[in-house]
């Protein structure tokens, strides 16, 4: 316990006054709360003045995918639980949209308003319509199961790009090793009815998203931890890998100024260039997804172990 009878100046040397002193500064910081300045690092003003991370709902087991629809509800999943959510961007209320989900990890909506899901469970691509029925629109390539799509991301022509990373699920009933020749990242047609292999040359591919243009795809290859970027040369036809950043990731986003928001310890945002100009911290070990929702398309929705957290942005997403 730290001593705190009064020093006598006169008795006491003057190093020991300042030992004490230190002492009291350190146990000061360690038990002083964080504040919004010390979790948000912010070199170009993407954050709103002010804004803090806030917890938006608690008590799941692992949340994951978050996306919004065109009203600003985000749905994202609980994937332990096999639940699809969703947070209501006026209520402020989170509901339950599917209680089978298939084990739902990454999410999408297309262009009708169909809810695409990878459903890890079943290693299959599914859709849910508006009431939560679910439909399955990919179960294999070459007659062979899936790895475990994990992420996903849909072009202005409604074709699906998709990584397929392998990590053995204690709920698969299949054999938990590897099912395709490797973790690639594959493009699913706007019909539906061909699938083909258009990344081969990553480690273990999982976060994806493009451009609000259609002209490039990120994908973050979270066995190197680093993330590349792409060019879409034809719906399906990827040209001119690149290294992004240094930096692997599981979930991702982009908003209306070209930023990149990677995930894991908290939310590391690059510019276009590569360049980080952000980083937000997260109250939990682990941050899996990220979008942007809310009426306005200005919060920052991040899934986050057993919560989801939301902060007020300047940017928006796309």
């Amino acid at each position: 316990m730290l001593n705190t009878r009064p020093i006598k100046y006169g008795t006491v040397p003057m190093r020991a006054i300042q030992k004490q002193m230190r002492t009291i500064v350190a146990i000061a910081c360690l038990y002083a709360p964080l504040t919004s300045e010390a979790q948000i690092e912010d070199r170009k003003q993407i954050v709103a003045k002010g804004a803090e991370v806030e917890e938006l709902g608690t008590g799941f087991s692992f949340t994951e995918g978050p996306v919004a629809d065109k009203k600003g509800h985000v749905f994202f999943t609980d994937q332990p639980n096999n639940k699809i959510l969703r947070w209501d961007a006026k209520a402020q209320t989170i509901s339950t949209f599917s209680d089978h989900s298939g084990r739902a990890n990454g999410m999408y909506f297309d262009r009708s308003g169909q809810l695409i899901a990878c459903a890890d469970e079943e290693n299959q691509i599914w859709s849910f319509d508006k009431n939560g029925k679910k439909t399955v629109i990919l179960k294999d390539y070459q007659g062979k199961l899936f790895n475990g799509p994990n992420d996903l991301w849909i072009d202005s022509k409604g074709g699906i790009y998709f990584t397929d990373p392998l990590y053995a699920r204690p709920y698969w009933k299949r054999d938990p090793s590897m099912q395709q020749e490797g973790m690639y990242v594959y493009y699913l047609s706007p019909d539906r009815q061909n699938v083909s292999v258009v990344a081969k040359t990553l480690t273990k591919p999982n976060g994806i998203v493009g451009t609000a243009d259609g002209k490039k795809l990120y994908v973050a290859d979270i066995g190197a931890s680093k993330t590349y970027v792409f060019d879409i040369v034809n719906p399906g036809e990827l040209n001119n890998q690149q290294l992004f950043a240094e930096m692997g990731s599981d979930g991702m986003t982009i908003d209306n100024k070209g930023n990149v928001y990677l995930t894991g310890k908290g939310v590391t945002v690059f510019d276009n260039s590569g360049a980080r100009i952000a980083h937000i911290s997260v109250p939990q070990s682990w941050t899996a997804n990220v979008c942007f929702g809310g009426k306005k398309k200005n919060l920052l929705f991040m899934t986050a172990g057993k919560g989801v957290y939301g902060l007020k942005m300047n940017v928006k997403g796309i």
